[in-house]
């Protein structure tokens, strides 16, 4: 989107997605758009666009299901006794190709996918149409921002739907259904992981040549950095630290972006500019965030973790005590994140609180509780990746300084971090952790280093669940296919292990 187009429009809530999803794989009904009708001027693909981004604001993506359910998989959390049982199939590791959670981010994601492919079966004719330099240079733009968001989505599903990517087997392993068309879809059938990954760096090259918006942070649009963002995350995934390296860097290299200090004061809002980031969902770092407004948002990240009536507070879950305890004294990251208090269930627990996610301040005066704009992509995620890469080719020394870089910007006192050969994993690992927590990475970090956890009882959990082994690359790791989508009629999508 155009400069022009996107400052005119800033004031104004993104769009509904125009189109509904009456399955994640099949055509949208036909009273959804008028066909001779759709995107016949650049305005109208504009719109369409605004859509796409609109669908990201559903809460089985980043505002819920998709930030939380897999580090409520994972080893971050405990049940308290006594809840509600949200989520409970996903913690126990219950976790069946029926579940509504996980059909719900399947669908999402394929409903992005499915607005991008539309616009892309229309887009030739509109491009044929076009009469002034001016609408193309918006037209490509558009384009640049839809190919994009399809990487995206794509990225997503091969994280949750897929097994790790190892080099050497992934041309074997089943990847996702690749998708390239509305009206022409093709038969649905798995790509190879291999190819699945290839189809999203395809879509990222031609993103990085479209996408022109930059020199900016806290976007809500897709952005040059956002771009070798994404790229950075899908080649740590690969395995290939090089490109990995080079993308990240490109980030961090951004003048636009630079880490929120935990511990330098914001004058005008009287707390530290980490801190504002999360209570007014604005800092340097934030690559990219899902736009909201107190008349347009998505789901409620806190609510979980909080369930706040204005009288007491009765979490679903509360904070694992060995993440708790990865904190140092003058890690000011632990104050931004939790907060003890005893909560409102008869037995009386008192414990640290995950109160990232109370809410934005904008919101909470409204009365919306728990409601933050999700930071999908942030600086600091770049420096860790860089390491991480750096770690693995052996530089233990350069990967280091990026890990002080980023505790520097989060501790009252920090002076530098030692990395060897010994303790390179576990030093990313628990920094991934700290700085990450409850984003949504803890799953496909546990997948992707094939490490198991387990699970012992703390204060007031419930008991099933609570003790819990995992063995590393369990078949639960990667999410079983809906199973929808195997039983549709023609279908010849081939089940994950998790499915039998």
């Amino acid at each position: 989107m155009t400069n022009f187009i996107k400052y005119n429009i800033r004031a104004m809530a993104l769009a509904a997605s125009i189109l509904c999803l009456v399955s994640c794989l099949e055509k949208y009904p036909e009273e959804a758009i008028p066909e001779e009708k759709a995107l016949t001027t650049v305005d109208e693909a504009n719109q369409f666009v605004l859509g796409i981004y609109a669908d990201f604001k559903s809460s089985a993506l980043y505002s819920g299901l998709l930030t939380l359910l897999p580090d409520i998989q994972a080893d971050l959390v405990y049940a308290v006794d006594g809840y509600s049982n949200t989520y409970g199939d996903i913690w126990r590791w219950e976790i069946l190709p029926t579940s509504n959670e996980i059909t719900s981010v399947w669908a999402a994601l394929y409903g992005v996918i499915g607005d991008c492919n539309f616009f892309f079966d229309y887009e030739p004719a509109l491009r044929a149409s076009l009469t002034s330099d001016e609408e193309v240079e918006q037209l490509n733009e558009l384009c640049g921002e839809t190919h994009f968001a399809r990487a995206l989505a794509y990225s997503e599903l091969i994280k949750c739907f897929c097994k790790a990517y190892e080099p050497e087997t992934a041309g074997d392993e089943l990847g996702v259904i690749l998708v390239d068309s509305y009206h022409n879809p093709g038969k649905f059938t798995r790509s190879s992981l291999k190819e699945s990954y290839q189809f999203v760096l395809d879509d990222l090259a031609k993103a990085e040549e479209l996408v022109t918006f930059g020199d900016t942070y806290s976007s809500v649009y897709f952005t040059k950095s956002l771009v070798h963002a994404l790229y950075a995350r899908i080649y740590l995934y690969m395995q290939d630290w090089d490109k990995a390296i080079e993308h990240s860097t490109e980030v961090i290299e951004d003048d636009a972006l630079s880490l929120s200090s935990a511990s330098r004061i914001y004058s005008s809002a009287g707390v530290s500019f980490y801190d504002y980031m999360w209570t007014n969902d604005v800092a340097t770092e934030i690559i990219w965030k899902v736009g909201f407004t107190t008349t347009s948002y998505g789901g409620a990240l806190g609510q979980v973790f909080l369930n706040y009536n204005y009288a007491y507070y009765r979490p679903d879950y509360v904070p694992a005590s060995w993440a708790l305890n990865l904190y140092t004294e003058k890690d000011l990251r632990y104050n931004s994140f939790f907060t003890s208090t005893t909560t409102g269930y008869a037995h009386g627990l008192t414990w640290p609180l995950l109160t990232k996610y109370m809410g934005n301040k904008e919101f909470l005066n409204s009365g919306i509780l728990h409601v933050s704009m999700p930071k999908v992509f942030r600086l600091s995620e770049q420096y860790l990746i860089r390491a991480e890469a750096r770690c693995r080719r052996g530089e233990f020394g350069i990967a280091a300084k990026d890990i002080t870089t980023l505790r520097t910007a989060r501790y009252s006192d920090y002076s530098s971090t030692s990395i060897s050969a010994d303790n390179w994993l576990q030093t990313i690992s628990d920094e991934r952790v700290r700085e990450l927590y409850m984003e949504g990475f803890r799953l496909q970090d546990l997948k992707r280093w094939h490490k198991g956890f387990e699970r012992t009882p703390q204060s007031n959990t419930v008991a099933k669940g609570s003790s819990l082994k995992i063995e590393a690359d369990d078949p639960l790791f990667v999410w079983p296919i809906p199973q929808h989508e195997l039983n549709s009629p023609g279908s010849e999508v081939q089940p994950n292990e998790s499915n039998r």
